[in-house]
């Protein structure tokens, strides 16, 4: 299996609490991500504000709002 690292985006915004959730979250399982803060840019904040936290796998929307530890392992197992 490859690597997961750099395959998970977190796209949040400023004073998101469900973001912060979801980011302590995947800080806590050990799934490597990148954040994304989407505050202040228009075309994220368009694309992506209503849906906070959204969770990405490989290009592709793959969580919004809330985070499930063994579907996000799960789906980090089923990209390539």
């Amino acid at each position: 299996m490859a690597s997961i690292r750099n395959r998970a985006v977190l796209f949040h915004a400023q004073d998101c609490s469900l973001c912060e959730r979801a980011r302590g979250q995947l800080e806590t399982w050990g799934i490597p991500f990148d954040a994304v803060d989407i505050t202040g840019d228009p075309e994220l904040e368009a694309a992506y504000r209503e849906w906070l936290p959204v969770l990405e796998i490989d290009g592709e929307r793959a969580f919004v709002y809330w985070l499930d530890e063994q579907a996000v392992r799960k789906k980090l197992s089923q990209s390539s």
